[in-house]
């Protein structure tokens, strides 16, 4: 469901591409943005990450970043 340009927190997964980076959660689309603290969460190497708080699960369209350490 969404209200005008924000989209509710209700999704358990949410795609997100390398512009989106660094990434955290809540996201500044959320209504919610401020449901819990903010906290940066480590996506790039892995291709997913899930916040602690909240439990969303991040997937980073195109995979993991190829070529970093």
């Amino acid at each position: 469901m969404e209200h005008g340009n924000k989209a509710e927190n209700r999704e358990r997964l949410i795609e997100v591409t390398a512009e989106d980076l660094p990434l955290h959660c809540p996201m500044p689309s959320m209504i919610l943005w401020n449901a819990h603290p903010r906290v940066f969460l480590p996506i790039e190497k892995t291709g997913e990450a899930l916040c602690p708080y909240c439990g969303t699960l991040y997937r980073l369209k195109g995979g993991a970043a190829s070529g970093h350490h």
